[in-house]
C-alpha cells in the first residue's frame, strides 16, 4: 500500500500548474513590495484561502477560529443574533429565510431581501462569513442593516436588536376538528422525534381528516433530520440520494415500514423561503406522491456542506454532493414546483359584497361553538390565504374519498 500510496502522491504532484503556482507566488510579491499599506504574510495567505473558497459557490468557505466556532454554535441551535438564514448570490448577501419567532421575522424581513449594508458596512466587500459575524452579537445589542426587496426601488431600513437565538423547529395545532397543523421552521438533531410526539398528541386528541406540513421559511439543516421527518409519512422507497467525486458522498436514504401519519390525507406548504432539507422533505411526498405540495418554488438549494476542522482549529465547509429526489430531479438551482400554485396574501372581503350577519351585531349571544380560540383562527386563516387553501384542499380531499367509498 505504502508505495502505491507515495506513487500517487508524486503524480499528483506532477500534475500540479507549475506556472499558474509561480504566478501566485509573483502576486503575493508584488502585494508584499508595493502595496499602498503593509500587510503581514499571514493575512494575505488567509485571503487566498478564502478566495480560493468563496469563488467555488455560495455555500463554501474559509473559517477561522471564531467563525468555525460561530458555525458550531449555530448548529447546536443556540447563539446571539437577529434570526436568519442568508446566503451569497451573484454576489449580492440573500436572506433564504427568517427564522420563526426572531428579531428578523418580527421586523419582516423575507426570502430574497438583498442585505446591501450591516451597521453601515457595504455588504458587497465581505465574504459569506464575515457578513454574519457581524449580524451576530451579544443579546441586548441592536444592528442596523439596510435591504432592498424586489420590486422597488428604494431600500429599507431594519434597526434590530439582537436576542439569544433559542430555535425551536416544531409547533402544532388544531385547525378544526379533524384538521391539524404541522410547523417544522428548520431541521435539528431532535426535529423528527418532536414531529412524531406533534402527530401522536393531535391523533391522541382525536382521528385526524387531514394534516398542513408547514415548511415555508425553512432553511434547512441536519439531513438525517429530514430523511426521518420524511419517514413519519413514507412507508417505503427512496427519499433522497447524493452524489458526488468521493465513494463516501455516494448515499441513499429509504423509509422504513414504521410509518405514524399512516395514510392521513397530508398537504405541504412550500414557498421561496424553503431550503435544502426542507426540499429533500418535500420532494419525497411529492416524488411517492403521498400528498399534495402547495404554494410558490422553493429555493433550490440542493448541495451538501461537510464541515471539516483543520489543525490550527479553524476549519473548511466544503460543498462535497448535490441532493437528487427519489425520481431524479436535481434540487440544484431548480428548487421544487409545487403541485398547485397559491402565492401569499391575505382573503380581503369587498365592502359593497359584504353582507351584515347576526355575529357582526355588538353583544350578540355566542353559539356553544364561538370562543375567542375560534375567532383567532379565523382570523389566522384570512391573514394567511395559503393555509387557508391548504385547508380547504384537505376537506375536498375528504369530500371525493368519502365519494370513492
Amino acid at each position: 500500500m505504502l508505495p502505491s500510496d507515495n506513487l500517487s502522491a508524486s503524480s499528483e504532484l506532477d500534475d500540479l500548474p507549475l506556472e499558474e503556482i509561480q504566478t501566485l507566488a509573483e502576486v503575493f510579491e508584488r502585494i508584499k513590495r508595493a502595496y499602498v499599506e503593509e500587510v503581514d504574510d499571514r493575512t494575505l495567505l488567509r485571503n487566498a484561502m478564502r478566495g480560493m473558497l468563496n469563488e467555488l459557490d455560495p455555500h463554501s468557505a474559509y473559517l477561522d477560529e471564531e467563525e468555525f466556532q460561530s458555525l458550531r454554535e449555530s448548529t447546536q441551535g443556540e447563539f446571539g443574533g437577529i434570526g436568519i438564514e442568508v446566503g451569497m448570490e451573484n454576489g449580492q448577501l440573500m436572506v433564504i429565510t427568517p427564522i420563526d419567532d426572531t428579531p428578523a421575522s418580527k421586523a419582516g424581513l423575507m426570502s430574497r431581501d438583498i442585505i446591501i449594508s450591516i451597521d453601515g458596512t457595504p455588504t458587497e466587500s465581505l465574504s459569506l462569513q464575515e457578513a454574519v459575524s457581524l449580524m451576530r452579537g451579544e443579546p441586548g445589542t441592536t444592528v442596523e442593516i439596510s435591504v432592498l426587496r424586489s420590486g422597488e426601488e428604494s431600500p429599507r431600513e431594519f434597526t434590530l436588536t439582537r436576542e439569544v437565538i433559542r430555535t425551536e423547529s416544531v409547533k402544532y395545532e388544531r385547525l378544526e376538528p379533524g384538521y391539524g397543523y404541522l410547523r417544522i421552521s428548520q431541521f435539528q438533531s431532535r426535529t423528527a422525534e418532536q414531529a412524531r410526539e406533534a402527530l401522536q398528541s393531535m391523533a391522541d386528541e382525536a382521528e385526524l381528516n387531514g394534516l398542513v406540513l408547514d415548511l415555508r421559511n425553512n432553511p434547512g439543516g441536519v439531513l438525517q433530520s429530514a430523511v426521518d421527518v420524511a419517514d413519519l409519512f413514507l412507508d417505503e422507497g427512496l427519499v433522497v440520494y447524493t452524489e458526488g467525486r468521493l465513494a463516501d458522498t455516494q448515499m441513499e436514504f429509504s423509509a422504513t415500514p414504521n410509518t405514524p401519519a399512516g395514510d392521513i390525507p397530508l398537504v405541504v406548504l412550500i414557498n421561496g423561503g424553503s431550503a435544502s432539507a426542507a426540499e429533500i422533505v418535500a420532494g419525497a411526498i411529492q416524488d411517492q406522491r403521498r400528498g399534495v405540495i402547495m404554494g410558490t418554488d422553493s429555493f433550490g438549494k440542493g448541495s451538501v456542506q461537510q464541515i471539516m476542522p483543520l489543525g490550527n482549529g479553524e476549519g473548511l465547509k466544503l460543498t462535497t454532493a448535490l441532493y437528487y429526489t427519489p425520481s431524479g430531479r436535481s434540487i440544484q438551482a431548480q428548487g421544487i414546483e409545487p403541485d398547485v400554485a397559491v402565492v401569499r396574501g391575505r382573503l380581503e372581503v369587498a365592502e359593497n359584497q359584504r353582507q351584515l350577519r347576526e355575529a357582526d351585531l355588538e353583544g350578540h349571544l355566542r353559539s356553544q361553538g364561538e370562543t375567542r380560540e375560534r375567532q383567532a383562527l379565523s382570523q389566522r386563516l384570512r391573514d394567511d390565504y395559503q393555509l387557508s387553501e391548504a385547508l380547504n384542499l384537505l376537506k375536498a380531499l375528504n369530500v371525493v374519498d368519502r365519494r370513492r367509498n
